[in-house]
């Protein structure tokens, strides 16, 4: 490439810099990108929910209205039968992974049944992650749980059920008491 070619190219990727800087009287500015986030869009995100069901929003759902819901919502992406498709496979055997099966579905992993709820209600489904709502999120979360052999297809879930279901792997996992230094 020429000098006179990587001048041009210098001021072309430069110039939009130079005009946000005499824009801002001179003063280097970030890129304008995005907008600002709501009071209520950052309540809608700013939520904490806990091992013992603490943050749980109310309301409930069962396995069989979450079957309806995987199949309108998640089988796409999971696959019809939670098999995986383009993404994790989410039932299975409830056995804990090891190195030669490193088996990550619901029932042999995930160590409370409250960070599926989390997971599912913050991140799924993907093209409008957040989108659904408590009932949905519960009634999806049973049907996993059932169909992973957790809990039974009859167990209605909400805030004070399902912090009570024993996980497979609850106790595959080595817990660090993390403590201030003093």
């Amino acid at each position: 490439m020429s000098t006179l070619r990587h001048i041009a190219v210098v001021i072309a990727l430069v110039a939009p810099f130079g005009v946000a800087r005499a824009a801002d009287g001179g003063n280097v500015v970030a890129p304008r990108l995005g907008k600002p986030m709501t009071a209520a869009e950052v309540t809608a995100w700013n939520r904490t929910i806990f091992p013992d069901g603490r943050g749980l929003p109310p309301g409930h759902g069962t396995a069989e209205e979450g079957r309806i819901l995987y199949a309108e919502k998640c089988a796409r992406c999971h696959g019809a039968h939670g098999e995986g498709a383009t993404a994790e496979d989410l039932i299975g055997a409830p056995t804990p992974p090891t190195r030669e099966d490193p088996n990550k579905t619901i029932g042999a992993y995930w160590p409370f049944a409250t960070t599926i709820f989390d997971f599912i209600s913050r991140s799924m489904p993907p093209a409008a992650p957040g989108s659904l709502s408590a009932d949905e999120t519960y009634a999806i979360t049973a049907y996993l749980l059932a169909a992973n052999n957790v809990i039974s297809q009859d167990d209605d879930m909400n805030d004070k059920t399902l912090p009570k279901v024993e996980m497979p792997n609850r106790n595959g996992f080595i817990w660090i008491d993390v403590k201030k230094p003093k």
